[in-house]
């Protein structure tokens, strides 16, 4: 059961695995090399993931999650990067996972009114639509080592967006929850 102190609880343990995860992923490839500079691209962030209620955050960051663990399962840059920090990541962010899938199926149910429904069927689509264009970019590229240094660069900038999605729905959660606590007991 996700219970307030328990969405509590696994807030401070996301932030904290988001971070742990970041690391691995800064760490497995080394540094952006200058020959990797025509390799980039823009792979559009869906930034609508940036207005979803405080409700909403748990599932679309466990689609997000879903979509990063497929990605980092196959055609893996070999011998360049660090094996050790890909395999931390992977169980970093299939323990992430699991964690939220609890949440997630309890969340899933009580979007009833056709509003919130869309936004999630929206980001939904919108995360689906942008790692489809990385899974493009990298195809398009041969799984070359520098796609995947533009994809790494890339994953890490989401990172630091959900770190701030993640803090401030925290922050607003334990507010709201301790401002009602107190109106309760006044």
């Amino acid at each position: 059961v996700c219970s307030l102190p328990r969405k509590k609880e696994m807030g401070k343990r996301r932030i904290k695995a988001n971070y742990q995860n970041m690391n691995f992923l800064r760490k497995m490839g080394g540094y952006f090399s200058q020959e990797c500079l025509n390799e980039t691209t823009d792979f559009r962030f869906p930034m609508l993931i940036t207005k979803v209620t405080k409700k909403n955050v748990t599932v679309v960051i466990y689609e997000f999650l879903q979509h990063t663990f497929q990605l980092f399962s196959r055609n893996l840059p070999e011998g360049t990067w660090s094996t050790s920090n890909i395999e931390k990541f992977q169980n970093g962010i299939h323990h992430q996972i699991e964690e939220l899938e609890t949440c997630v199926l309890e969340e899933l149910p009580k979007a009833r009114n056709s509003f919130q429904a869309w936004i999630l069927k929206s980001t939904g689509l919108g995360v689906k639509k942008y790692f489809q264009r990385i899974f493009n970019f990298l195809k398009d590229k041969q799984y070359s080592h520098c796609s995947w240094e533009a994809v790494q660069m890339e994953l890490i900038s989401c990172l630091i967006i959900f770190d701030s999605l993640m803090k401030t729905t925290h922050y607003k959660e334990v507010k709201s929850f301790v401002f009602g606590f107190f109106v309760r007991i006044w």
